[in-house]
Formats: structure tokens, sequence, C-alpha cells
């Protein structure tokens, strides 16, 4: 019998952007229409969103300026023209500038319309409204309900009741006129069943016969699979662990953090990576139980203790295929400060067991990680942008990398 072997990752950096003067988001897009995964990234604080075209050189473009604290995005093409659009939320805090201080009239997404080839028009992409709720903190774009029309999925963090009070989960439909509406028609999901949401993860492919997105929260409540059921026109919604609990008398924090579903073979959602609690110290995976009724919950690792902000070095969670054998690994992003800080590199070796090894590929400081084929070689690369936000974290050296993949091709012994 041939067995895949278990390669070692192997990635080598590059590097695209130094000396950031702060680093929140990351996203790989086809900006200019090229077929080339290009990047945008941005901090929270100067309001400056740029994209970085894959051309050789990683030439930096700003595409907008003036945007008051811009946290979560996502990139669709909202206009239908070929290339991707940035879709924004921005203003979530007030002065203080933290979770506790949400802005009553922020909570905004707006949408930013794709200029086209950066040769033929250098200005500012425009902006456009979408709509709002107070603390919105993550968002995703795709088709949830429907095919019709593009639909953006908010999801506020904290409420300005307070920082763990109940969240709406919000739904933005894509109206007529996307240049011309004043904003998108908004429905609530849901708004009695989950406290700060910080993760959010879209997925394709999980419910058998259904093309339609789905999403995965990490949130007060831990692990939850959120999907809309087209027969009975309802919102499903899975409770898949509830996250790290020992944590809350000392930190205030629970549940999960950050999340993705990884494929194992044919099951596309073999297993749940998760970091946790909020900003969370803790990797743990979820594996469906042997009989199939429920999870199982595996502690990976515990990177470090929490700061006196109760808060640890973890921030996302990435699922992929990046060794080419038809099984997902998982990345996990850590900001610091050293030794926790870079990425780490999970594979499974017996999922159901709960056993795994891992790799460090990283050693800088990483908010989020974005992934594509930047090089068209057929392998699945990464990138990552630092975490630099005041009252949170600010790495020194502030830096987007690229981690080109070179590991060896699919083997197989026997």
């Amino acid at each position: 019998m041939n067995t895949p072997a278990i390669r070692t990752p192997k990635f080598t950096a590059e590097l695209v952007a130094d000396q950031l003067r702060d680093g929140y988001w990351l996203e790989a897009p086809d900006i200019d229409g090229d077929g080339r995964p290009d990047l945008f990234g941005y901090g929270l604080r100067l309001g400056e969103i740029y994209w970085y075209q894959n051309d050789g050189e990683w030439t930096r473009r700003l595409a907008a300026d003036k945007f008051r604290m811009p946290v979560g995005a996502d990139f669709a093409d909202i206009t239908g023209n070929g290339v991707a659009d940035i879709i924004v939320c921005h203003e979530l805090y007030g002065p203080i500038g933290t979770i506790v201080d949400p802005d009553t009239e922020g909570g905004k997404i707006s949408w930013l319309e794709n200029n086209g080839s950066p040769d033929k028009d250098p200005s500012r992409w425009k902006k456009h409204y979408v709509g709002r709720a107070t603390g919105m903190h993550r968002l995703r774009a795709g088709h949830f309900t429907q095919t019709e029309r593009l639909e953006i999925i908010g999801l506020p963090i904290v409420a300005k009741e307070d920082v763990h009070a109940v969240l709406p989960v919000v739904m933005f439909t894509q109206p007529d006129d996307v240049r011309a509406a004043d904003e998108w028609p908004m429905t609530v999901i849901d708004d009695s069943s989950f406290r700060m949401i910080h993760g959010a993860e879209k997925k394709k492919g999980l419910v058998p016969g259904s093309g339609l997105d789905t999403l995965l929260l990490a949130s007060d409540e831990g692990v939850t699979w959120l999907h809309f059921d087209q027969t009975s026109g309802e919102w499903v919604s899975e409770l898949v662990g509830t996250g790290e609990l020992t944590q809350f008398e000392r930190t205030g924090f629970k549940g999960s953090g950050d999340l993705d579903a990884g494929r194992l073979g044919d099951d596309a959602m073999a297993y749940v990576a998760a970091l946790e609690p909020f900003h969370g110290n803790t990797v743990a995976v979820y594996t469906r139980d042997p009989g199939g009724e429920g999870w199982q919950r595996t502690l990976l690792d515990v990177f470090g203790d929490p700061n006196e902000n109760g808060e640890g070095p973890g921030h996302q969670i990435v699922c992929a295929d990046f060794d080419g054998d038809g099984d997902d690994e998982f990345l996990v992003a850590l900001r610091g400060p050293w030794p926790w800080q870079g990425v780490m590199y999970y594979k499974a070796l017996d999922a159901a067991r709960g056993i795994w090894t891992k790799w460090r590929v990283s050693d800088d400081s990483v908010a989020r990680i974005a992934t594509a084929d930047f090089n068209g070689d057929g392998r699945l690369d990464f990138a990552t942008i630092a975490y630099s936000v005041q009252n949170y974290y600010v790495a020194k050296d502030a830096k987007i990398m690229l981690f080109r993949n070179e590991t060896p091709p699919v083997t197989t012994d026997g």
C-alpha cells in the first residue's frame, strides 16, 4: 500500500514592505486583472489603504486615505467589471481606542471601487457606503442565501451597552445600482445568540448539494457553524465547541477568537482549528466524534500566559493544502512578543486521535495571513502583515512578508 510521505514544509521569505507605521489587515485578490494575485493591507491608525502590485517589485499604490480606523475587510467584484473591489468596515472605536469604547455612530461598512489599471488612473478609488451597526469588526462577502446578488454579512465585536452584550449578525444585499445606492438593504440574521465575535471565516462546499457560502464564527460562545437552509428558508446554527473556559476568572475572556475549517480527504469539514479565547494563547482542534454525533476538542498548544490585559499572542487561523496531498494543513498567526510570534504550521498525522505535527515557518510578528499562488507554479504561498496596533500590541520592525512555497512535491513509498 502506498501512503503519502510527510514532507517538511519549506518557504522562502521575500520582503514586500518594511518600516510600516501600523499593521493589521491583509488580503490577496487580483486587483489589476492580470491573473496574478496582488495584496492590499493596512493598519488601524493612519487610515490609509494600500495595494501592492505583483509586478516583480511589489509596487505600492494608495487606494484610499482618510479612513477612520479601518478594521476587517474582504473583496469582491461588485461592479462586474472583472476586477476585485475592496470592502472595509471602519470607525469601530471612540477616543479611547479599545473594545470598551465603541463608536455608537460608527461601525460602518464601505466599498472602494477599483479604478482599473494602475497606469490608466492613478487617482484614489471611489468610496461607496453599504451600511452600519455599532461595533462592526468583521465582514464577509459572498452568496449566503442565493446566487443572484452579492451579500455582505457584518459581524460586530462589541455592543454600545457592554463589551460582552449580545450582538446582531446582519446581512446587506446588493442593490440594483451599486454606484448610485445610498446604502444596501439590511436584514438581521440573529440578534440573540452571539457575544464578542472576533473571528469569521467564509467556507463553500460544506453543505452537500449546495453551492452557497457558509460562515464559521468564533465568539464568546465558542465555535459556531452558521448556514442558510434553502429548503426551510431559515438560518441554521450548529455549535461545534464551547472553546477555552479555564481562563475566564483571570482574564474575563472565554470561548474562541479565530478559526477555520480544514479538509481531510473527501471531508470538507473534517476538523475546525481554533485560537482561543479572544486574542488567545491556546490552539485547539475540533474533530467529529467517532459516531458522527458532536465534536471532540483536542488541545494542541498554549503559547505563553495571558498578559496584563488578559490577552495572548494568537490572532488568526488559516486552513489550506500547502503540500499538495489533498489534505489541509493549518497556519497560526502569532503577533508576539518573542518567542510567541511568527507562523506555526500544523499537519494532521491522525486527526481522529488528535495527533498532529508542527513547524515554525516564520519568525516575524503576524496579525493576518493571506494565501494565494503568487507566482503561478501551482503551489499555495502565503503572505503576512505585522500586528502593530496601539493599545493592544505594537510590533517592532513591522513588515509585510511573502513566503514562497518550495515544499517538495507529493511522493509515495510502499
